[in-house]
């Protein structure tokens, strides 16, 4: 009986902690239905009061939320008051207080991704997600694994070790910025395929330029072949609406520092159920795990109040509407891409089609390197990019704002833009 009033007692310290942020949240929501999410992306008005669940420092300009995302502060004290509770006993209310309530993360994860949760590993990130799967398959000499020269570095890398140890193939395909259409980039697949091919890793949107491919398609495309998909969710996953029957893939790997907003270190794997026996665990497990998803979160011992506080990630998430969220972020990457894309020598690089793009831009300026251009803008105007070089094809700067970005910040970064392009 001490120790369930105990954990009363701390989720109850948990509640008392909580700020306000979300009820403003919903509140601010409320006051716009009926409203379709085109217009309430250019509410400055509502997107003022969810401004206020973050503690931004406004004296720089953030433009790289695509790299990692600030939370809001109720994310901040549910991460905090987990961590107290961490530190008060950790062997012991780690265990018994802690742990379990991952379970409630993995449910609620799973209701928002569409899939069963027990699919749904709860890991740190996208990378450690997808590393699971590309070294969990059997994989023999000469099979070949589709994917293309703009996936995420830590993969190509991976494939590549696989190459070397197992002899593996890895096959690259290329594609233009942006491409000329969806109907392209599921052709180039197409067109790749052999009858050696065993799998196909590729990116639901870029990490370069935010290209969002035809997902669904190219994966109905390879199991009627025989091919297993993997998925580099990394950028997608709370950025725009979709479930797991959007995709119809059997792997999925995502962060949810970015686009959740969810504490640094969150992220998680999606293994469609009857694939789950054929993956090997990245640090092992024993035989009466093998149908258990939990076999992929064994990583030894590790830091919990993380996974604890996505709970609160997500209910922000969900009251401020995914549609909403989805709008405003296609909204601000256009009004900067607009202003600029007339420019002498600037180059956007990202579609306007909604089916291609949302959040994350990319863009260059022919006479002035990409890794200049981040410093002149961090070092003039204190507006932080990241640069992005895919060796033999482009480099450009990746722009991604978030929920929480003021049109102000924007125009500044436009108007720093005009003054790289002519040179000044």
């Amino acid at each position: 009986m001490e120790r369930r009033s105990f954990f009363r007692a701390v989720g109850g310290a948990l509640a008392a902690l909580q700020s306000d942020a979300i009820e403003r949240v919903r509140a601010a929501a409320k006051s716009v239905d009926g409203r379709s999410p085109d217009e309430i992306a250019r509410d400055e008005d509502f997107w003022f009061r969810v401004r206020h669940a973050f503690t931004i420092d406004r004296n720089i300009i953030n433009l790289n939320n695509g790299s990692v995302s600030p939370s809001p502060q109720v994310v901040q004290d549910a991460m905090r008051h987990y961590l107290d509770v961490t530190n008060m006993q950790p062997a012991y209310y780690v265990d018994e207080y802690l742990i379990p309530q991952i379970e409630r993360v993995r449910s609620r994860l799973a209701a928002a991704f569409g899939c069963d949760p027990e699919e749904m590993a709860v890991t740190r990130n996208t990378s450690e997600s997808l590393a699971i799967v590309q070294y969990g398959l059997d994989l023999k000499a000469g099979d070949e694994v589709l994917t293309t020269t703009q996936d995420y570095p830590s993969m190509l890398m991976n494939w590549g070790q696989r190459a070397r140890r197992d002899g593996i193939v890895l096959k690259t395909i290329a594609f233009p910025v942006p491409p000329p259409s969806l109907d392209d980039l599921y052709e180039r697949f197409e067109r790749a395929i052999t009858p050696r091919t065993k799998v196909i890793l590729f990116c639901h949107m870029t990490y370069t330029t935010g290209q969002i491919f035809p997902v669904k398609r190219i994966c109905r495309m390879a199991r009627e072949r025989g091919i297993q998909t993997i998925v580099d969710g990394g950028h997608t996953f709370a950025q725009f609406p979709f479930t797991r029957d959007d995709l119809a893939c059997d792997y999925y790997g995502t962060s949810l520092h970015k686009w959740l907003t969810a504490p640094i270190g969150t992220g998680f794997l999606y293994v469609r159920r009857e694939n789950i026996p054929r993956v090997w665990a990245l640090m092992g497990s024993t035989q009466d795990m093998t149908n258990d998803i939990r076999k992929f979160e064994h990583i030894g011992t590790a830091p919990v109040a993380n996974k604890n506080a996505i709970t609160e990630a997500l209910n922000f998430h969900e009251s401020l509407g995914a549609e909403r969220k989805a709008a405003r972020l296609r909204y601000l990457r256009e009004r900067w891409s607009r202003r600029v894309e007339k420019l002498p020598g600037v180059k956007i690089l990202t579609s306007y089609d909604p089916e291609q793009g949302c959040a994350l831009g990319g863009m260059s300026i022919a006479s002035v390197d990409a890794d200049k251009l981040v410093d002149f803008l961090m070092q003039k105007h204190r507006i932080h990019v990241r640069a992005r070089h895919v060796p033999g094809e482009y480099s450009c700067i990746r722009v991604t704002p978030n929920v929480y970005t003021t049109l102000e910040e924007v125009d500044t970064f436009s108007a720093a833009i005009e003054e790289a392009a002519r040179g000044v």
